[in-house]
């Protein structure tokens, strides 16, 4: 009778762990789809696109960042005479870059200003004025070409952009395309298919 009796103890708990096992697993498979289910919905939050800007509010935008002391010493700088230089070099080349066409340049460094945080790049004169050519953050080989270039080398460049910042003494130019001896050394990959 105590064999039969200690038969079925031992059958029940095996049966019982079993249960017990099982409840977990499901208790684990239903949790990891709950957080799945989670992160999902925090994705699509993320993502949905925001709701531009009506006229009105970027400029009630604006007028706050210009009053903050930021803006303030934005505003500084703009008026100052290094603010000023940089847009007359600006204004210089804005119709090349609003046309995209080819723009002839002469390298007068290999290296940025001290402190620079723009990534790969060299000193260019275009127009007479000197620019900073940025490429963007560094990456293996990609710029391999770019770096036999010499102080004094002439280049025909083109780019989609000049930005300025107050930190910076001479605008920022965007190099896309470079090209060098009538060979194309750097040629910027459009993002995301676009042209």
């Amino acid at each position: 009778m105590e064999k039969h009796i200690s038969k079925l103890l031992i059958k029940n708990t095996k049966i019982m762990k079993k249960i017990i096992y099982t409840l977990i697993l499901s208790l684990l498979v239903v949790g990891g789809l709950v957080f799945a289910k989670h992160e999902i919905k925090n994705e699509t939050v993320k993502k949905s696109p925001s709701k531009p800007l009506s006229a009105a509010e970027m400029k009630a935008a604006r007028k706050q960042w210009e009053a903050s002391p930021d803006g303030i010493m934005y505003k500084k700088w703009e008026a100052s005479a290094a603010g000023k230089k940089v847009y007359a070099s600006e204004a210089k080349i804005k119709k090349h870059i609003n046309a995209l066409t080819n723009m002839e340049a002469v390298v007068t460094s290999l290296s940025l200003p001290p402190n620079s945080r723009l990534g790969f790049g060299i000193m260019a004169r275009i127009n007479d004025e000197d620019f900073i050519l940025s490429f963007g953050p560094l990456k293996f080989n990609e710029f391999q070409q770019l770096r036999s270039l010499k102080v004094n080398d002439k280049i025909l460049l083109k780019s989609r952009s000049v930005m300025h910042a107050p930190k910076y003494a001479y605008p920022i130019v965007s190099g896309d395309y470079i090209e060098k001896d009538s060979k194309i050394i750097y040629k910027r990959e459009s993002r995301n298919g676009g042209c």
